[in-house]
């Protein structure tokens, strides 16, 4: 499946609007704020349709799983938006994770852990708000907003450290690209890493560059930290590969197409995170040129003249500073 999928959900008293890009949704939030008000009704219609008073419209069934018996349950849904309740252990299992890595369906997920076995974006961990009621008999309206949506706020400051997520291309290009005596470039090794290095370089100027498109499970702990302190930023592209390709270095039209809306480019049952598909497509698009990419090993021309100038021209202005001296 692929693209935006448009949900409506309507009873006499509460309306829902959603709209889906990924194949993995978090729906998070306090009590009583409808999002297992919304399992319920999507349920209730699923099994007993406008018997129920309730109307549903979406361009793809919808399903909600749960119990013990969810992979059973599973094997017969395609194609579909497939929701989960608060509550339903499964979800945080690798058995869970490696089940749903190639089916076809997107899935919103309604739960308060982080869930490290998935990788989902950043940009869509949700909660769920009441814009009140259009007028006196009309039903309370219901939308998504992003939790953590003020992540392109990112203000200029003194930088002492970059750390970035791998220690692979994404980190030599920074570390290359960043040369200076008062900036140090280190990896985490890995995402999972990066609240306990943050911990460690606390009273440091320091900014975090990650793959926002596998961020999520990270994103809660180290978000409270960055809240807590001044001197920490983040810096999230869907993936390293993401920032090449909007760099403009490549003049491609499909690949203009491709970045203009992804989720309509990107097929679930393909790629479980979009960083995979951007890797892939960076690597096909690169693969008959000078600009050969691996994800393991730099190419050295992204680190050389107009190559590296574009490239951290496309980096939030805030960040830029911290390179536009070395290149």
């Amino acid at each position: 499946m692929r693209g935006t999928i448009h949900l409506s959900v309507q009873s006499v008293h509460l309306k829902y609007e959603l709209d889906f890009s990924r194949n993995i949704t978090i729906l998070k939030g306090d009590s009583a704020t409808g999002k297992t008000t919304l399992v319920d009704m999507i349920q209730e219609y699923v099994q007993n349709g406008q018997d129920t008073g309730i109307n549903l419209s979406c361009e793809c069934p919808c399903r909600v799983i749960a119990g013990n018996n969810w992979k059973e349950q599973l094997k017969v849904i395609h194609g579909s938006l497939v929701f989960i309740d608060e509550g339903s252990r499964f979800v945080s299992s690798e058995d869970f994770a490696h089940t749903i890595r190639e089916t076809d369906n997107y899935y919103v997920i309604i739960t308060r852990e982080s869930l490290g076995n998935l990788p989902y974006s950043v940009t869509e961990i949700y909660g769920i708000h009441s814009s009140g009621k259009y007028a006196h008999q009309e039903p309370e309206y219901h939308q998504m907003y992003r939790i953590y949506g003020d992540l392109d706020k990112l203000d200029c400051f003194d930088i002492r450290k970059l750390i970035t997520e791998d220690s692979n291309s994404g980190y030599e290009f920074f570390d290359g690209a960043s040369k200076s005596e008062n900036i140090e470039c280190v990896s985490a090794q890995g995402a999972g890493n990066i609240f306990g290095l943050l911990q460690e370089n606390i009273n440091n100027n320091t900014i975090v560059i990650a793959d926002g498109a596998a961020f999520g499970s990270q994103m809660e702990r180290v978000y409270q930290l960055v809240l807590r302190n001044q001197n920490i930023r983040l810096y999230l592209p869907e993936s390293f590969e993401w920032l090449i390709l909007s760099s403009g270095i490549i003049d491609d039209n499909e690949l203009k197409s491709i970045l203009n809306d992804p989720s309509e480019h990107i097929e679930s049952s393909d790629y479980f995170s979009w960083e995979r598909f951007f890797t892939q497509l960076l690597t096909d698009k690169t693969k008959d040129s000078y600009l050969k990419y691996s994800k393991s090993k730099l190419n050295p021309v992204y680190l050389q003249g107009k190559i590296c100038e574009q490239i951290v021209a496309a980096l939030p202005e805030a960040l830029q500073a911290a390179f536009k001296d070395n290149i």
